[in-house]
Protein backbone atom coordinates (compact mmCIF):
# COMPACT_ATOMS: atom_id res chain seq x y z
CA UNK A 1 0.00 0.00 0.00
CA UNK A 2 1.08 3.65 -1.16
CA UNK A 3 1.41 6.51 1.81
CA UNK A 4 -1.98 7.73 2.63
CA UNK A 5 -2.80 11.10 0.64
CA UNK A 6 -2.57 14.49 2.38
CA UNK A 7 -6.49 16.07 1.93
CA UNK A 8 -8.37 18.96 3.10
CA UNK A 9 -12.24 19.20 2.19
CA UNK A 10 -14.46 21.93 1.26
CA UNK A 11 -18.10 21.73 1.53
CA UNK A 12 -18.91 24.22 -1.66
CA UNK A 13 -18.24 23.21 -5.49
CA UNK A 14 -19.65 26.32 -7.68
CA UNK A 15 -18.11 27.86 -10.11
CA UNK A 16 -16.67 30.59 -7.87
CA UNK A 17 -15.31 27.58 -5.16
CA UNK A 18 -13.62 25.87 -7.90
CA UNK A 19 -11.85 29.36 -9.36
CA UNK A 20 -10.78 29.94 -6.09
CA UNK A 21 -9.66 26.53 -4.83
CA UNK A 22 -7.79 26.02 -7.93
CA UNK A 23 -5.54 29.28 -7.07
CA UNK A 24 -5.11 28.19 -3.74
CA UNK A 25 -3.86 24.85 -4.16
CA UNK A 26 -1.05 26.33 -6.84
CA UNK A 27 -0.19 28.96 -4.23
CA UNK A 28 0.45 26.13 -1.18
CA UNK A 29 1.95 24.15 -3.90
CA UNK A 30 -0.67 21.26 -3.84
CA UNK A 31 -2.97 20.36 -6.17
CA UNK A 32 -7.06 20.93 -6.32
CA UNK A 33 -9.18 18.06 -7.93
CA UNK A 34 -11.48 20.65 -10.13
CA UNK A 35 -12.88 17.50 -11.25
CA UNK A 36 -14.89 17.34 -8.33
CA UNK A 37 -16.45 20.67 -8.72
CA UNK A 38 -20.51 20.70 -8.81
CA UNK A 39 -23.89 22.09 -7.54
CA UNK A 40 -24.41 19.23 -6.42
CA UNK A 41 -21.13 16.90 -6.65
CA UNK A 42 -21.78 14.62 -9.36
CA UNK A 43 -19.09 12.08 -8.92
CA UNK A 44 -19.06 9.35 -6.01
CA UNK A 45 -17.20 8.69 -3.01
CA UNK A 46 -15.18 5.77 -4.80
CA UNK A 47 -14.65 8.46 -8.30
CA UNK A 48 -12.86 10.93 -6.34
CA UNK A 49 -10.83 8.34 -4.27
CA UNK A 50 -9.15 7.43 -7.67
CA UNK A 51 -8.93 11.22 -8.78
CA UNK A 52 -7.09 11.93 -5.23
CA UNK A 53 -4.66 8.79 -5.83
CA UNK A 54 -3.85 10.53 -9.44
CA UNK A 55 -2.50 13.91 -7.90
CA UNK A 56 0.88 14.63 -8.16
CA UNK A 57 1.09 16.67 -4.99
CA UNK A 58 -0.16 16.75 -1.40
CA UNK A 59 -2.13 18.57 -0.59
CA UNK A 60 -4.94 17.10 -2.20
CA UNK A 61 -7.72 20.32 -2.03
CA UNK A 62 -11.42 18.23 -2.59
CA UNK A 63 -14.69 19.86 -3.37
CA UNK A 64 -17.95 18.49 -1.84
CA UNK A 65 -21.53 20.18 -2.43
CA UNK A 66 -24.80 19.08 -2.01
CA UNK A 67 -26.46 22.35 -3.47
CA UNK A 68 -28.69 22.71 -0.47
CA UNK A 69 -30.15 19.25 -0.12
CA UNK A 70 -31.79 18.63 3.51
CA UNK A 71 -30.48 15.54 5.32
CA UNK A 72 -27.47 13.77 3.58
CA UNK A 73 -27.04 14.79 0.02
CA UNK A 74 -24.38 13.78 -3.24
CA UNK A 75 -21.99 15.94 -1.50
CA UNK A 76 -21.84 14.81 2.11
CA UNK A 77 -22.39 11.14 1.13
CA UNK A 78 -19.09 11.59 -0.97
CA UNK A 79 -17.29 13.36 1.69
CA UNK A 80 -18.48 10.88 4.21
CA UNK A 81 -16.67 8.10 1.88
CA UNK A 82 -13.54 10.29 1.57
CA UNK A 83 -13.21 10.96 5.23
CA UNK A 84 -13.74 7.23 5.95
CA UNK A 85 -10.94 5.91 2.95
CA UNK A 86 -8.59 4.07 4.07
CA UNK A 87 -6.05 5.36 1.90
CA UNK A 88 -6.34 8.78 2.91
CA UNK A 89 -5.70 11.22 6.08
CA UNK A 90 -7.92 14.04 6.12
CA UNK A 91 -5.56 17.54 7.43
CA UNK A 92 -9.00 19.10 8.14
CA UNK A 93 -12.74 20.50 6.25
CA UNK A 94 -13.21 24.15 5.41
CA UNK A 95 -16.79 24.71 5.90
CA UNK A 96 -18.35 26.99 4.26
CA UNK A 97 -21.72 29.17 5.17
CA UNK A 98 -24.34 29.34 3.25
CA UNK A 99 -27.66 32.04 3.44
CA UNK A 100 -29.91 28.73 4.82
CA UNK A 101 -30.99 28.76 8.47
CA UNK A 102 -33.25 25.17 8.36
CA UNK A 103 -31.79 22.15 9.52
CA UNK A 104 -27.84 21.84 8.95
CA UNK A 105 -25.63 23.72 11.28
CA UNK A 106 -22.13 22.06 12.28
CA UNK A 107 -19.59 22.48 15.04
CA UNK A 108 -16.25 24.05 13.93
CA UNK A 109 -13.29 24.62 15.79
CA UNK A 110 -12.24 28.11 14.66
CA UNK A 111 -13.78 30.60 11.83
CA UNK A 112 -11.98 32.92 9.15
CA UNK A 113 -13.75 36.06 9.00
CA UNK A 114 -13.87 38.24 5.68
CA UNK A 115 -10.64 40.17 6.90
CA UNK A 116 -8.51 36.94 7.25
CA UNK A 117 -8.95 37.09 11.57
CA UNK A 118 -9.71 34.35 13.49
CA UNK A 119 -12.70 34.21 15.17
CA UNK A 120 -14.15 31.71 17.84
CA UNK A 121 -17.82 32.27 16.57
CA UNK A 122 -19.29 30.90 13.48
CA UNK A 123 -19.50 33.27 10.23
CA UNK A 124 -22.15 34.48 7.53
CA UNK A 125 -21.71 33.71 3.80
CA UNK A 126 -20.07 36.81 4.09
CA UNK A 127 -17.55 35.90 6.32
CA UNK A 128 -19.04 38.02 8.76
CA UNK A 129 -19.13 37.11 12.57
CA UNK A 130 -22.59 35.49 13.68
CA UNK A 131 -23.58 35.42 17.25
CA UNK A 132 -22.85 31.77 18.31
CA UNK A 133 -19.62 30.19 19.42
CA UNK A 134 -18.38 27.06 17.36
CA UNK A 135 -21.29 26.71 15.25
CA UNK A 136 -21.91 27.31 11.81
CA UNK A 137 -25.41 27.16 9.52
CA UNK A 138 -24.23 25.83 5.77
CA UNK A 139 -25.72 23.87 3.06
CA UNK A 140 -22.98 20.69 2.92
CA UNK A 141 -22.40 20.40 6.65
CA UNK A 142 -25.26 17.69 7.27
CA UNK A 143 -22.62 14.46 9.04
CA UNK A 144 -19.80 16.69 10.02
CA UNK A 145 -20.13 15.88 13.49
CA UNK A 146 -20.36 12.71 13.15
CA UNK A 147 -17.28 11.88 11.47
CA UNK A 148 -13.80 12.27 13.18
CA UNK A 149 -12.20 15.34 11.67
CA UNK A 150 -9.42 16.62 13.48
CA UNK A 151 -10.00 20.30 12.30
CA UNK A 152 -13.23 21.90 11.05
CA UNK A 153 -12.18 25.63 9.87
CA UNK A 154 -15.89 27.70 9.21
CA UNK A 155 -15.32 30.00 6.26
CA UNK A 156 -17.89 32.61 4.63
CA UNK A 157 -19.06 31.76 0.89
CA UNK A 158 -15.96 30.68 -1.09
CA UNK A 159 -14.77 33.07 -4.25
CA UNK A 160 -17.24 35.84 -3.03
CA UNK A 161 -17.88 37.39 0.60
CA UNK A 162 -18.09 40.87 -1.16
CA UNK A 163 -15.11 40.37 -3.65
CA UNK A 164 -12.75 40.09 -0.65
CA UNK A 165 -12.25 36.40 -1.28
CA UNK A 166 -12.32 36.63 -5.10
CA UNK A 167 -10.12 34.46 -7.22
CA UNK A 168 -8.76 37.56 -9.06
CA UNK A 169 -7.37 38.41 -5.92
CA UNK A 170 -5.67 35.33 -4.96
CA UNK A 171 -8.73 34.20 -2.94
CA UNK A 172 -7.26 35.28 0.26
CA UNK A 173 -9.64 33.95 2.41
CA UNK A 174 -9.68 30.81 1.47
CA UNK A 175 -5.89 30.79 1.47
CA UNK A 176 -5.70 31.49 4.81
CA UNK A 177 -8.26 28.75 5.89
CA UNK A 178 -6.31 26.50 3.68
CA UNK A 179 -3.04 27.97 5.68
CA UNK A 180 -4.45 27.45 9.48
CA UNK A 181 -5.22 23.71 8.71
CA UNK A 182 -1.89 23.23 6.95
CA UNK A 183 -0.16 24.41 10.41
CA UNK A 184 -2.09 22.84 12.77
CA UNK A 185 -1.81 19.35 10.75
CA UNK A 186 1.79 19.86 11.19
CA UNK A 187 2.17 19.68 7.07
CA UNK A 188 5.32 20.49 5.62
CA UNK A 189 6.98 18.86 9.02
CA UNK A 190 5.83 21.87 10.69
CA UNK A 191 7.57 24.61 9.34
CA UNK A 192 4.60 26.33 8.26
CA UNK A 193 4.67 29.88 9.77
CA UNK A 194 3.07 30.51 12.72
CA UNK A 195 0.40 33.42 11.52
CA UNK A 196 -2.67 32.23 13.35
CA UNK A 197 -3.57 32.41 16.80
CA UNK A 198 -4.27 29.34 19.52
CA UNK A 199 -7.77 28.73 19.09
CA UNK A 200 -7.30 24.82 19.40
Amino acid sequence: MGKRRKVILITDGDEYARRAVEVVAKEVGGRCISMSFGNPSCHTGSEVIQMIKKAKKDPVLVMVDDSGFVGEGAGETTLRYIAAHKDVEILGVIAVASRTRREEWTRIHVSIDQNGELTPYGVDKYGIAENEIGRLNGDTVYNLDELKLPLVVGIGDIGKMGKKDAFEKGAPITKAAVEYILERSGFNNGKAEQKYGPYI
